[in-house]
């Protein structure tokens, strides 16, 4: 066989395999629903420097539960939408948000003050564009406009082909830059086509719902049942430790990583433990639970700090948060890492609830941490639920979707995201159990069809923020 030959024996094997690989595909090409993912997103992080810098003067609050990645990236979460494998068509709206405060004024207002909030991603026809709810005050006027929906960065999505089927869709660093009406939503900081930082995204497809079905009448369980003392029915803590030391674990110092393991759950702002167990006198209002879960931080320069076995107590208006501690300058049972006030804590609806209240450091837990921070250094919020009836329901958890990472990944270089702004990943839905096999997307499979191409000579070569 020639060479000439044996090149196109081998495109014809290619263009079979992809016929292949796009029938099987089409078998899955339906529209369904996107429920469960989060987006990374440092919106600009020059921006981020230069608010917090000497020149601002500010800083950044986040909202509606998003989180930090890293030292430059924030998390939303909870994606809803859409998602079509037959034309390739993608929907997702994603919660939480983020504040941006500068430039004090005499009257204790902002001259800066912008807030993004709900990032929603659409991909049609080969484009891209990032949406978003705005509120920002205009620069001289200080007027305050408040939009939703604005088109706030198009989305370089590099001839991706987003066809196929899977139960996940995932975006790696694609490249961003600023629209018009995203310029004016800045209050003017930057032009249009400015770059902003890549966009990362997962999110979960789930199956089209089948026929509906008439749903069973049951008898509906009263709620007014009196919350006497006793036994807690079910429980859990919120509490992110404090996204400062979060950010420096995974970032390029610490350059580490945390894992959540015997239950603990990662809620991006936050760790959830769960499974509470334990009693609540409803005389005195007090309280002393129990919960699963454990949690570590690994990194550089000796980072190992182990937390498990927490318990919380409340009693007499104060509550204090215990965990069993290893480290290397701290080894010990029951730590009393933080405490916060609990004044006035009496159960509705037979939820017994704290919500995201202040938490200190403790004395005894300044050595767990190493010494980084003080007795008294005010932590992350902590936010108490607690069952007391079989009918009480605790808050659901952020949804960062099936295939979320125990910690987060600390950001490639710049390099490293060019070469995979274009790389998005779809996941297998035909099999389940050990060994199954990846779906291979048309995106690869037309990519890999090209390079073979090329190879068989078949394809021919043709006072203001700063950047």
């Amino acid at each position: 066989m020639t060479a000439r030959s044996r090149a196109l024996a081998a495109a014809v094997v290619c263009v079979a395999v992809l016929g292949a690989l796009l029938t099987a595909t089409a078998a899955h090409a339906q529209s369904r629903a996107v429920r469960g993912g989060r987006l990374d997103w440092g919106i600009k992080s020059s921006f981020q420097s230069y608010v917090t810098g000497p020149i601002a003067k500010g800083s950044y609050s986040l909202t509606g539960g998003a989180a930090t990645v890293g030292a430059s990236r924030f998390r939303f979460h909870s994606a809803t939408g859409s998602y079509d494998g037959g034309t390739g068509a993608f929907t997702a709206a994603y919660s939480g948000g983020v504040r941006f405060l500068g430039h004090r004024e005499t009257d204790g207002g902002y001259e800066l003050d912008l807030t993004i909030s709900r990032p929603t991603v659409r991909i049609s026809g080969g484009r891209g564009t990032l949406y978003a709810d705005i509120t920002s005050r205009a620069r001289g006027t200080g007027t305050v406009t408040t939009s939703t929906g604005v088109p706030f960065a198009r989305l370089s999505l590099g001839g991706i082909d987003m066809r196929g089927g899977g139960t996940a869709v995932r975006l790696d660093n694609v490249p961003a830059a600023l629209t018009s009406q995203g310029a004016r939503s800045f209050a003017g900081y930057y032009k249009a086509g400015t770059a902003l930082d890549p966009v990362s995204l997962e999110a979960d497809v789930r199956a089209p719902a089948g026929p509906s079905k008439t749903p069973t009448v049951r008898p509906s369980k009263s709620t007014a049942k009196k919350v006497t003392s006793g036994s807690i029915e079910d429980g859990a803590v919120d509490w992110g430790v404090r996204r400062t030391f979060r950010e420096y674990v995974t970032g390029a110092v610490a350059d580490g990583r945390w894992t959540l393991t015997a239950g603990a759950r990662d809620g991006g702002a936050f760790f959830r433990f769960p499974a509470g167990e334990g009693t609540y006198d409803s005389e005195a209002h007090a309280l002393k639970a129990s919960f699963d879960g454990k949690l570590r931080f690994t990194g550089r320069h000796g980072l190992d700090l182990r937390l498990s076995g927490v318990r919380v107590t409340v009693e007499d208006g104060e509550g204090t948060l215990y965990a069993d501690v290893a480290s290397p300058d701290l080894t010990g049972k029951g730590v009393p890492l933080v405490t916060f006030a609990a004044k006035g804590m009496k159960p509705k609806g037979g939820l017994l609830q704290l919500a995201e209240t202040p938490a200190r450091l403790t004395a005894r837990a300044v050595k767990a941490f190493g010494g980084m921070y003080r007795a008294g250094t005010e932590m992350d919020p902590l936010t108490l639920s607690i069952a007391l009836t079989d009918e009480a329901r605790l808050p659901a958890l952020p949804d960062l979707g099936d295939s979320a990472s125990l910690s987060p990944t600390p950001r490639a270089s710049r390099t490293a995201e060019a070469k995979t702004a274009t790389a998005p990943r779809t996941e297998n839905t035909a099999s389940d159990g050990p060994g199954r096999w990846p779906v291979l997307s048309i995106g690869l499979a037309v990519g890999a069809l090209l390079t073979a191409a090329a190879v068989f000579g078949l394809v021919r070569r043709r006072r203001a923020p700063t950047d």
